[in-house]
């Protein structure tokens, strides 16, 4: 109980924004669902609360007074593990193309909403783990760990969004997704290609812009 009520009093402004952006996007898709009459986009919800997991799990490490190198290894794996969730959310902008034109702004807004709070959580989840990395590894390390966790953010995502894998199947199939792994790496597959480098600098100039206005005086 203890633990809960310091990380809460520490990052009440950051949940406090939070909780207040994600309730918004809540209550757009309970008016979209009123006016379509269609709970299809209801998915959206769940896609939040994976997109949570990350930043719950370096919001708990970063409130450890003294974390042990093999707990950062061992939440480092399951974070990872978990982070493609957060910025998955905005590959669900495909689904505009079912959408009923009459109110295609309400989805745009829905869907944008959803997708902005899951970048948001990995932009924060990822600023923290690079912060503990620094306490425990040399500067040299960090930037080529940072790049490396763009990529393997962006594979994870084209492995949800078009071999429709989860993060649990690591667990309960590992063979399927380690061999469509492989084949996609070593077999000439120019969509899983473009699409992990094209999306990994997406999510490393989105967070290296966001971390330079942070630290503006403007």
């Amino acid at each position: 109980m203890e633990t809960i009520k310091t990380l809460i009093l520490n990052r009440y402004k950051i949940l406090l924004l939070l909780t207040i952006s994600m309730a918004l996007s809540v209550v757009l898709l309970m008016v979209r669902i009123k006016l379509h009459q269609s709970f299809y986009l209801l998915f959206l919800v769940w896609n939040l609360f994976l997109a949570i997991i990350p930043f719950a799990i370096t919001t708990y490490l970063t409130s450890q007074p003294k974390l042990h190198k093999f707990t950062l290894f061992i939440g480092f794996g399951i974070w990872l593990l978990f982070l493609p969730n957060a910025p998955y959310i905005v590959t669900d902008l495909l689904h505009l193309t079912k959408t009923d034109q009459q109110f295609l702004w309400l989805d745009i807004l829905v869907i944008m909403s959803f997708a902005f709070n899951g970048l948001m959580l990995f932009f924060l989840s990822l600023s923290d783990m690079e912060k503990l990395l620094k306490q425990h590894l040399k500067p040299k390390f960090i930037i080529p760990i940072l790049l490396s966790i763009f990529g393997l953010t962006a594979f994870g995502i084209y492995l949800g969004r078009f071999l429709r894998y989860n993060s649990w199947e690591i667990l309960n199939n590992p063979l399927g997704i380690f061999s469509d792994m492989f084949r996609l790496i070593f077999e000439p597959n120019l969509e899983a290609w473009v699409f992990t480098l094209t999306f990994a600098s997406f999510l490393a100039i989105s967070y290296w812009m966001l971390k330079a206005f942070s630290n503006s005086k403007i």
